[in-house]
């Protein structure tokens, strides 16, 4: 133990460790007072350049909301204050299924973050003492520091605050990344969330369009890996963290989820709670994976622009039965919806879609074009 507690921050961050040592670091270290980060800044060359800028405060909301926003810039670059509160709770993935998740601000994912293009994000993160882990945050949008992560550590009882500037337009990813095997520990806890930054003059076809939305939607896929009782058959169930993770990292060394779902509970964006919209509308779908490879499809429509990876810089495909996402990154995809009725939004690995849980729906309402699709003949016996 003294020889792991020696070890620096910024190896253990990037250390190949057991799962049973990582679980001897994390013991000894939720009684720190504090947190120091692993990076440390060097000699500065280029001031921050904020001084004199406007600073908004935006709204965090529950997924699959986005906070209020400008689809094209009002205002000359701003800096966007925002804050988190880690919160280690925990989840009913499905009916009867419990997981010690560690969130942002309680949701699986954490709450979408909006910018522009050239904005500066401020970031108040919080650990409140009621937690029991050091936590951080990689921001993908970020350049430096390992996302930020090198400057984030808080300890239970401790806040930090972290400005990045959004010089890249497209949807990003942010995690959770502690520390070694903690790292991938936390982002399957349900640690991760995103961040959209939007182009200044707005999203464009590709035609180099102005391409607006109606609505828009956040959905993040999530893996889960929930260990079983070999004499019940049933699914474990613990008191904190730390006492499932010796468990949940032996099912973790399989690569293989028990559970998929749609923003943190198996048919969470379904019934009542399906994203809605009307014919006519163009609706924006922003789709983040902090860990595994999926594939999105829209059963009854289409990717009309789908921009690969999130990224505004590149011109959209168009016209896309499915999108992939890899793991560690976000997609966003448009669509103009022409008929009424249930579509289904899923992973099309219909084996997690169907079995383990990665569907959502979208409930649209309107009026039937036939001309789009007629039944001829309802069904009846062969004649």
């Amino acid at each position: 133990m003294k020889d792991l507690m020696k070890m620096k921050r910024r190896d253990f961050l990037l250390s190949s460790v057991t799962a049973a040592s990582a679980v001897a670091f994390a013991t000894a270290t939720t009684t720190t007072v504090s947190a120091e980060a692993p990076t440390k800044v060097g000699e500065i060359g280029v001031e921050s350049n904020v001084k004199g800028m406007e600073r908004v405060k935006q709204k965090l909301v529950n997924p699959p909301f986005l906070p209020e926003h400008d689809q094209v810039a009002k205002h000359s670059p701003r800096v966007i204050q925002v804050e988190m509160t880690v919160e280690e709770k925990e989840l009913e993935i499905k009916s009867g299924v419990f997981v010690q998740a560690m969130t942002f601000n309680g949701t699986n994912p954490g709450p979408m973050m909006v910018v522009h293009e050239g904005d500066y994000l401020e970031l108040t993160l919080k650990n409140p003492k009621t937690n029991t882990l050091t936590h951080n945050i990689d921001f993908h949008a970020s350049t430096g520091a390992l996302g930020g992560g090198g400057l984030t550590h808080v300890a239970p009882g401790q806040q930090t605050v972290l400005r990045i500037k959004c010089d890249r337009a497209g949807a990003f990813v942010y995690h959770c990344a502690p520390g070694g095997v903690m790292i991938p520990y936390h982002v399957v806890s349900g640690m991760n969330g995103a961040l959209l930054v939007l182009p200044r003059d707005g999203l464009k076809d590709n035609n180099g369009k102005l391409a607006k939305y109606d609505k828009a939607y956040y959905v993040g896929e999530q893996g889960w890996y929930i260990p079983k009782d070999d004499a019940t058959g049933k699914f474990k169930r613990y008191d904190s963290p730390m006492a499932a993770m010796s468990d949940t990292m032996k099912v973790m060394d399989s690569s293989t989820p028990t559970h998929i779902t749609f923003n943190g509970k198996v048919g969470a964006l379904t019934g009542d709670n399906a994203m809605k919209a009307k014919v006519g509308e163009t609706v924006l779908f922003v789709h983040s994976q902090a860990n595994e490879d999926t594939r999105i499809h829209l059963i009854g429509g289409h990717g009309d622009l789908v921009w690969p990876g999130g990224s505004f810089a590149n011109t959209p495909t168009v016209d896309r039965e499915t999108w992939s996402i890899l793991g560690g990154e976000c997609g966003v995809a448009m669509y103009t919806f022409k008929q009424p009725g249930i579509y289904a939004y899923v992973n099309h690995n219909l084996i997690d879609a169907i079995m383990k849980g990665a569907a959502g729906h979208v409930s649209v309402e309107g009026k039937w074009n036939n001309d789009l699709m007629e039944q001829v003949q309802k069904p009846g016996p062969i004649a």
